[in-house]
């Protein structure tokens, strides 16, 4: 990735090709001049076209056209741009889809090539069952192929801001994908929740503990597990969520904090939860071995932090061993906004829950209402119209 440095009103380019017969890496620079009268974000993107451009004209030693790059080419600096917006863990995610999945597919097309016949033929090469790593795997599912899509539209985007293409290829509009059969929200009802509860009564303190929050608090995986015995206030009821532990493949488990203030948000939960994190607090010490003690509430036995698929697995487990339904751990925050909207609390209170910035996003949970709703009365329709049609 070319270095990009403002000195003054103009930036310098530097980019690395190499070295000398003395081990000395040789590097060359281009001064890029923004245009007066530009914005900030229209400098950003022209710096960014410009380096790109200079980087691909110093490695091939002659001028290249921004639309003459391949896609394996422009990756690198697509991954470059994303990992100052994408989450660690979403960032490796990109980029293990990336070097499994597109790359091998589209990667020596050069930018400029790629129609939305390509992108369509990718979409029905991911449907369709083959060879990975040696052996055969099935089709991926439709969530799967819509998100690795989702991967494509992302860098071929960017390559159209950035102005190295004329029209994004993979415009959803373009190209047709699969229907996800798990696009709906997927929440345990009243019923459904009560007998869970019941069934953890038989679990170890700290798990019951694990799943009381997420339903009370509509908290993410990560943000659980990243609290700590100071987030609580045990007079007021009030837990602070500041934080996010995440675990790359076979690293440790990290903590994110957020980039402002403003996602940093306050939960209320009821006075029995108090009265279980107090217990439970009491009772850790005597339960861990290492000397991580009075820090995290969610842990190994050594005090360390509880790794993210660690939670998920008991989950998993603890939901077939009792016989209920199998549903992802992300399915307790969707059942703890229902079910306040369901009770009738205000959509800004849940959106301010779930640490939604838009409201917008908090809709998903009411439409999925209106169409239970919706069910529900054309079954009723169908029992009593039943009767007089006969």
């Amino acid at each position: 990735m070319p270095s990009i440095q403002k000195r003054g009103s103009s930036y310098r380019i530097t980019v690395s090709c190499g070295y000398d017969a003395n081990r000395k890496q040789i590097r060359k620079t281009k001064t890029y001049r923004p245009v007066p009268g530009m914005s900030s974000r229209q400098i950003e993107k022209e710096v960014n076209r410009f380096a790109i451009v200079f980087e691909a004209t110093v490695k091939n030693g002659e001028y290249i056209d921004a639309g003459r790059i391949r896609l394996c080419d422009f990756c690198p600096q697509y991954l470059e741009i994303a990992s100052k917006m994408l989450s660690p863990v979403t960032y490796s995610a990109y980029e293990r889809i990336i070097q499994q999945y597109i790359l091998p597919v589209l990667g020596h097309f050069r930018l400029s090539e790629i129609r939305p016949f390509h992108v369509q033929m990718f979409v029905q090469q991911l449907q369709a069952p083959g060879r990975a790593h040696g052996k055969q795997v099935d089709s991926l599912s439709a969530s799967s192929v819509r998100r690795y899509f989702v991967v494509l539209q992302s860098i071929l985007g960017r390559a159209y801001k950035l102005g190295m293409i004329n029209s994004n290829p993979a415009d959803s509009e373009r190209i047709e994908l699969p229907v996800s059969n798990d696009a709906q929200t997927d929440i345990f009802t009243k019923e459904e929740a009560e007998e869970m509860l019941r069934y953890l009564e038989q679990e170890p303190m700290q798990n019951q503990l694990l799943i009381h929050l997420a339903i009370l608090t509509g908290c993410r995986r990560g943000e659980l597990l990243a609290l700590t015995w100071d987030d609580i206030d045990y007079q007021t009821g009030i837990i602070t969520v500041s934080k996010s532990n995440y675990q790359l493949p076979g690293g440790e488990v990290c903590t994110k904090t957020p980039k402002t203030k403003g996602s940093v948000r306050q939960v209320a939960v009821p006075e029995y939860c108090v009265e279980m994190l107090l217990c439970y607090r009491e009772a850790q010490a005597s339960l861990l071995t290492g000397e991580n003690h009075g820090h995290w509430i969610f842990t190994r036995g050594d005090g360390s932090p509880m790794p993210p698929q660690r939670a998920t697995r008991w989950f998993s487990d603890f939901l077939q061993k009792n016989h209920l339904r199998h549903r992802k751990f992300h399915s307790l925050r969707h059942t703890s906004a229902t079910l306040l909207l369901l009770n009738g609390t205000n959509i800004k209170t849940v959106a301010a829950r779930l640490g939604h910035m838009q409201i917008s996003t908090t809709n998903r949970y009411v439409h999925a209402i209106s169409e239970a709703d919706k069910d529900a009365a054309e079954l009723l329709g169908k029992l009593f119209s039943g009767d007089h049609t006969k």
